[in-house]
């Protein structure tokens, strides 16, 4: 069984950076890992996503050119850096883990973290 526990989420002005990290007990190295956020009211949606290699990465367009997504060398975290953050994401960013190759889709990932709150002042 795999658990996954996020950290490094908090409140920041916008511009501002923070970094996400997701912790895995169990081991994710064959797992592709991803980052999800659902602003209240919203629907979760993708924001970012690396293989189990870390050489693949995908992202949502909103989050291009400003986060980057990367894993250790052991490979069983996996962090994001968000950069000129904007009050647009605000969400709580939830860590996720699946046998698949990277994907958009929330189906695809068997496992979740409890996720952790980011708040972008303006």
């Amino acid at each position: 069984q795999v658990q996954l526990v996020e950290s490094g989420g908090g409140l920041v002005e916008a511009g501002g950076s923070l970094r996400l990290s997701c912790e895995a007990s169990g081991t994710v190295g064959s797992y592709a890992m991803a980052w999800f956020r659902q602003a209240p009211g919203k629907e979760r949606e993708f924001v970012a996503a690396i293989n189990w290699s870390g050489r693949n990465t995908l992202y949502t367009d909103s989050a291009k050119g400003r986060f980057t997504i990367s894993r250790d060398g052991a490979r069983n975290s996996v962090r994001l850096h968000m950069n000129s953050l904007k009050p647009e994401d605000t969400a709580v960013y939830y860590c996720a883990a699946g046998l698949q190759v990277v994907h958009r889709d929330s189906a695809m990932y068997d496992y979740w973290g409890q996720g952790t709150q980011v708040t972008v002042s303006s």
